[in-house]
């Protein structure tokens, strides 16, 4: 039971490391010596900026991620209401179990609740994941004129969806709007991507140049992060360019 231990915080300190953009140094402490690199980084790194408790709930999610759908299921059970029922669809969505997060959303978006944005968002997500383009759009349609969904993940999600539908005009409206330098690098591999299949050849390779051209200024943990991107945008250039 130690050994897991020691490999769940482990992960979750490499976790933390990731997300919160920390020194690359970090990774070697962490992986050459398990036990004490990552409690060396939790005292300085963790502790200093969480409850403890916040910081034992994730570990325990990294070692038993079901433990936290289980407790939040309980929640719903003793009280019903609209921010356990969304809490419990993220944790669905967080294990890709979208099927049912899309039912707890859609039970929860009832009433006075049927416009919160944060909780439309995720539904439209967990339609996107379930190939459900048609709900996408729909869904898109209840927060499309609010300010939190322009140039967010839900408004690209949204594009993809039209293009899939084979909307391509409408779908290249939306999509380029993440076409802003030195961010977004995902979704502009996969706008070239877009710009590929609907045979716009020069755009895709400009965008791909362009991004190339700013890879070469990341930071040395920024291209670490980024690397598997940068793969793919290399390839993708490649292919068009032979």
């Amino acid at each position: 039971m130690l050994y897991y231990l020691i490999i769940g915080i482990q992960i979750y300190c490499l976790y933390h490391a990731y997300t919160t953009r920390n020194k690359i140094y970090w990774y070697f402490i962490i992986l050459l010596a398990p036990g004490l690199g990552s409690a060396v980084y939790l005292i300085t790194q963790v502790f200093t900026q969480k409850d403890v408790a916040v910081v034992q709930k994730e570990i325990t999610a990294v070692i038993n991620p079901t433990k936290k759908v289980k407790d939040l299921e309980a929640k719903v059970a003793f009280a019903d209401t609209f921010q356990n029922r969304v809490d419990l669809a993220d944790a669905y969505a967080e294990l890709s179990n979208f099927e049912d997060a899309i039912l707890h959303y859609k039970n929860a978006l009832s009433g006075s609740h049927s416009q919160d944005y944060y909780g439309t968002a995720q539904l439209l997500n967990a339609y996107y994941h379930t190939e459900a383009y048609e709900d996408v759009v729909t869904t898109a349609q209840i927060i499309k004129g609010k300010s939190d969904f322009e140039t967010s993940k839900a408004q690209f999600l949204y594009g993809l969806s039209l293009s899939k539908l084979k909307r391509d005009e409408e779908a290249e409206i939306i999509l380029k709007k993440v076409d802003k330098r030195y961010s977004n690098y995902e979704e502009r591999l996969m706008l070239a991507q877009f710009y590929k299949n609907t045979q716009k050849i020069e755009e895709a390779k400009e965008l791909l140049e362009e991004l190339i051209a700013e890879g070469d200024y990341m930071t040395k943990p920024n291209k670490q992060l980024y690397k598997t991107t940068f793969v793919e945008i290399q390839k993708l250039y490649d292919t068009l360019s032979t």
